[in-house]
Parts: structure tokens; C-alpha cells; sequence
């Protein structure tokens, strides 16, 4: 049995790895950690514990991801913020660059195997355009520590309910959500449910444990996050 750590489990998609993973479907993964700014929702009926690491100062965290062991054999990252909620592009790099790669460098000091990575669609770090560019930052330094799997997921426009309010996304949220009723046809090309997304990263993850995949880096694009977290999820 396999133990997961997940970064960014109150947001959007972390949330949705959360409450998969504890409810053991599939029942892969025997325990998991959670280190996080604030805590999760309570499950008192979760069928695998959670430990949880809650502190403001993100400083803490990577000091504590360290101390673990044994190591996590999977690190899910689904940390990211806005650039609002932060307070402006420079803070959000901090959070969503910076310590993200800190964070993936201890725990590969640790001896965490397989890295999942909750990217974007479109993300390069050649791009123009700031956030598209911080992502692909992300990508190639994350690539670069060299985990035994790093799986990036890159979804299009990531459809579920959010805390914050985020006016012209929630239009885009609300068509993709209008036209999956119609026919998930007109929706899954540019626009992916969270809970989709989340079994995508965690069925890819156990495919990778299972030693499954033999590329040290997959990229899964929003075809195949459909189908490992859709089509094939019962049989991951």
C-alpha cells in the first residue's frame, strides 16, 4: 500500500483528490498526509485517516514535509492561488512558483518517488502572457529535480464550485456546465469537471506505483484526463 501527500487540498481540485483518496476508491492508498494553510472538511466517516499538518506560515512546511517517514510515495500538488487573493502577481509567484518548488525539492530529498503536478492547459515558459509562463516555470523546474514519475496535469477551464468569487470565469464555469448537460461532447475539449480531474491525476499516479508507466515525465492533456478520470476510472 502506497501513502500520498496533498498540497492545496481546500482548493478547487485538491479538495476533490482529498475526498477521494479517504474514501478508498480505489482503496489504493493506506494513509495520508495533508499540509495545509487552513484545515479540510471533517469526514468522520472516511474510510483511510488523515494526518493533518495546518499552519499559516508556510515557512513550516517544508521542514516539516522533511521530517516525515517514512516519505509520502506521492506527492499531489494542487497549490495555486489567484493573483486577487494574493495580492498581486509578485505574492502569487511566491506561492504558486517558489513554494511549490521548494516543497517538491524536500520531498524529493525525502525520498518521495512520483510527483503529480495540477497544472493549466497552454502553460510554457516562454509565454507573453505572466500566469501561462509561471506554469511552465513550474513544469520544467519540477522536471528538473528528477522524482522517478512526475505526472503534470494540464486541464482546460476546470469546472466546479469555488469559495472565491471569479466573475469572468464563473460565465466561462457556467456555459461548460450549460453545454455538459446538452452533451459532454460540446464540454470536455476545452473544459473539465474537478472530480474528473483529480481521479485523472490519482489513477495516473497509481499506474506509475504499479510501475505501469516508463516515461519519468507524463504530460496528460485534457483527452486523456477525461479518459483516466472518466471513461476508465472504475477499472483504475
Amino acid at each position: 500500500m502506497a501513502s500520498a501527500l496533498i498540497l492545496g487540498s481546500t482548493g478547487l481540485v485538491g479538495s476533490h483528490i482529498l475526498s477521494t483518496l479517504r474514501s478508498a476508491a480505489p482503496s489504493y492508498f493506506s494513509n495520508i498526509e495533508v499540509i495545509a494553510r487552513r484545515p479540510p472538511p471533517p469526514a468522520p466517516d472516511a474510510a483511510v485517516p488523515v494526518k493533518e499538518f495546518v499552519d499559516k506560515d508556510t515557512s513550516k512546511w517544508a521542514p516539516y514535509l522533511s521530517s516525515l517517514s517514512p516519505a509520502p510515495s506521492v506527492l499531489f500538488s494542487g497549490l495555486a492561488t489567484t493573483r486577487a487573493a494574493a495580492g498581486g502577481f509578485e505574492n502569487q509567484y511566491k506561492l504558486e512558483h517558489d513554494l511549490n518548488i521548494e516543497l517538491a525539492k524536500a520531498a524529493k530529498e525525502a525520498g518521495t518517488k512520483t510527483y503529480v503536478l495540477i497544472s493549466a492547459g497552454g502553460a510554457n515558459p516562454q509565454s507573453s502572457f505572466a500566469y501561462v509562463k509561471m506554469k511552465g516555470e513550474i513544469e520544467e523546474h519540477v522536471k528538473e529535480l528528477g522524482f522517478d514519475h512526475t505526472i503534470i496535469v494540464r486541464p482546460g477551464l476546470i469546472v466546479g464550485k469555488r469559495e472565491e468569487s471569479r466573475f469572468v470565469e464563473g460565465i466561462f464555469r457556467t456555459v461548460a456546465t450549460g453545454l455538459g448537460h446538452i452533451s459532454g461532447f460540446l464540454k470536455d475539449g476545452w473544459a473539465q469537471d474537478a472530480d474528473v480531474i483529480a481521479k485523472a491525476a490519482i489513477a495516473a499516479a497509481i499506474k506509475a506505483e504499479k510501475g505501469e508507466v516508463k516515461d519519468k515525465v507524463w504530460i496528460i492533456g485534457q483527452k486523456d484526463i477525461i479518459r483516466l478520470g472518466s471513461q476508465e476510472w472504475k477499472t483504475s
